[in-house]
């Protein structure tokens, strides 16, 4: 279309000098007649959905150009409406350069070392299967998450989890696929295959994110009807006092709105770019919207505000030994997604231990799991008042701050108790006091923990309200039961689905890969860091008001330009190419939501996850 115009305009102008005036006025009343019901057709079909657009000034001037004989304003017009669509793609094409690096980046091959004669292969990513050794070479891209095989194995991170130091990882330490080998070679045993890595899932979220389009696209809209009224009202008054039609075309011809039109999403994808710079991948851009007007923010607790990485720190046996409360604890657990279970696995395997054969197993949300073993007895493993319904009673723990019970319960007796320690997030606090300095001044904590537990975690951090040993659906009842709007909630487990569908805006703490949390969340922060939530709050205020700021730039210069026109001083040729360069100016305006991560506050203050504070200290592995 921007070429058609392009050459009927240039093929208009260069009949007219060679004094083809009638063969030029054909010509152009063609092409604008073609670009009409091309454009009318689109409109109408708007219109009929009920939502009335801006295009309907530009088919008004375009016709208004034709009936009074400005036929070269009119081509124009319809070289500002099909060049300014293919601005906008160049745009967005570049806005959407951040996200697509991830999908271009993804890794295609793997090479596996075979079991029968040891010989490398290279195979397709796709077909590496659980279990697989691999051979990761000098610099190249991890295919799937696994273990370390080798002694040692040094890998950049950045791309996965934002932290641009590279981390020595040692034999049995987890790997993530995205992740850049250093020089050196290593093995390492696939854990996962290549759909359920963790790349595969911020790939995921990435194509998502692009392919969505902008609510706030629909802002632009919602001055069509004012816009639309006050030029025709503008041009109208101009022709009534002149007497001439020519001065209403004349106004017409520079309120043509492919500013407004095209402002709105440039910016924002120029801000889901930015937020994608600082591992937020942001979905759509109506998240950007929310986020920059949210007032109140709902947190889990594990793995939100502590690590998400707990250990077992003590096993208290009672009727049973410390062993057996183990192995009874670590049968049970195989068959739970709590973020609990599988340290209590891990140590049950380091150990040696024999796990008991189960039969059948049901994990109880929030509360714990039931195990039904190959002898037909029961073990119930969780919380106090879980394991209490078939033990009865159960002694209670001192427990120091940020240490949580889980109770064993073998055949109806109590049978031991684990204890287990999840550190709080070393940038929880400090990423707490920036939120409420952005105007997030309602926090509170929404979590299924125990309550003395959630407390401790509450008091380290500086949150005061707190809901403790909440059920899904108790989560999503709290949040909707909040006055102050709109509200985000931040969580990164299966039972925190619900709530993060629910709220205003939900963001997952997806750094250790894809979960039911961050396929409902709005939002999901790819990397360990807290921090990142305060970033992606400021990157959408930036954006919203770098998009406001350029929609009103567009309609300010555009009633600027009507007025003058009124009054007889800007011919429509010269209007037109006038119009032109506003377009251009909301454009270069809105482009300035692509550097919006460059002045977010956590970065400038030093905010960071513990990976980088550790590389700050010269620390660059474990």
């Amino acid at each position: 279309m921007v070429l058609l115009a392009a050459g009927a305009l240039l093929a208009t102008g260069t009949l007219m000098i060679l004094g083809q005036g009638q063969a030029a006025d054909i010509l152009a009343s063609v092409v604008i007649a073609f670009v009409v019901l091309v454009t009318a057709k689109d409109m109408v079909q708007h219109m009929m959905r009920g939502h009335w657009g801006l295009d309907i000034l530009a088919v008004v001037a375009m016709v208004a150009t034709v009936l009074v004989g400005e036929y070269l304003a009119g081509l124009i017009i319809v070289l500002m409406l099909t060049g300014g669509e293919a601005l906008e793609k160049m745009a967005e094409n570049k806005a959407s350069r951040e996200l697509d690096t991830l999908i271009s980046r993804a890794p295609a091959f793997a090479h596996r070392n075979n079991r029968n004669d040891g010989q490398i292969v290279r195979i397709p990513v796709d077909e590496v299967q659980v279990g697989d050794v691999l051979l990761v070479r000098g610099s190249e891209v991890l295919p799937v998450d696994g273990v370390v095989l080798s002694e040692r194995a040094t890998v950049d991170e950045s791309s996965v989890t934002g932290e641009p130091v590279p981390v020595t990882r040692a034999k049995g330490d987890e790997v993530l696929s995205g992740s850049v080998n250093g020089t050196e070679s290593f093995s390492m045993r696939a854990t996962a295959t290549a759909a359920d890595s963790h790349y595969a899932s911020i790939v995921q979220l990435v194509q998502e994110a692009v392919a969505s389009q902008a609510p706030m696209v629909r802002l632009a809209d919602r001055y069509a009807v004012p816009f639309t009224a006050v030029s025709l009202l503008i041009a109208g008054i101009a022709w009534y006092l002149s007497g001439d039609p020519v001065r209403f075309a004349e106004v017409l011809v520079v309120a043509t709105p492919c500013p407004l039109l095209i402002a709105a999403p440039v910016a924002f994808m120029g801000g889901m770019s930015s937020a994608a710079r600082v591992n937020v991948i942001v979905k759509e851009g109506g998240t950007l919207e929310k986020l920059a007007r949210v007032r109140a923010a709902g947190l889990d607790k594990t793995g939100t505000l502590t690590q998400g990485h707990p250990t077992v720190t003590d096993i208290r046996g009672f009727s049973c030994s410390t062993a057996e409360t183990l192995a009874h604890a670590a049968a049970a657990e195989q068959y739970s997604v709590h973020v609990f279970a599988e340290p209590i696995v891990k140590v049950a395997r380091e150990r040696g231990l024999n796990l008991p054969p189960v039969r059948s197993a049901e994990e109880f949300a929030t509360n714990g799991v039931v195990a039904v073993l190959a002898d037909g007895s029961e073990v119930r493993v969780g919380k106090a008042r879980f394991v209490r319904e078939v033990t009865g009673h159960i002694p209670e723990l001192n427990l120091e701050p940020g240490v949580a019970a889980v109770y064993v319960a073998v055949a109806g007796e109590l049978a031991g108790v684990l204890l287990l320690s999840d550190p709080v997030r070393e940038d929880a606090s400090e990423t707490l006091k920036l939120l409420r300095e952005q105007g997030v001044t309602d926090i509170f904590m929404v979590t299924g923990d125990v309550e003395s537990t959630a407390r401790s975690v509450g008091d380290a951090v500086g949150i005061e309200r707190i809901y403790a040993e909440m059920t899904p659906q108790q989560k999503v009842k709290v949040v909707q039961a909040n006055t102050s709007r709109p509200a985000l909630m931040v969580g990164d487990g299966i039972n925190d689905a619900p709530v993060l569908a629910a709220s205003d805006v939900g963001v997952a703490m997806g750094a250790r890969g894809a979960t039911a949390a961050s396929e409902s969340a709005s939002a999901v922060i790819t990397s360990e860091s807290l921090a990142r939530l305060v970033d992606v709050i400021n990157i959408s205020k930036r954006t919203v008001r770098i998009a406001l700021q350029s929609i009103w730039l567009g309609i300010i210069i555009s009633v600027g330009l009507m007025l003058v026109a009124a009054f007889g001083h800007l011919p429509a040729v010269a209007g037109a190419l006038l119009q032109e360069v506003v377009d251009l100016v909301a454009i270069l305006s809105a482009l300035r939501a692509l550097s919006a991560h460059n002045k977010v506050p956590s970065m400038r203050r030093g905010v960071s996850s513990p990976e980088r504070q550790a590389a700050q200290r010269g620390v660059t592995g474990y």
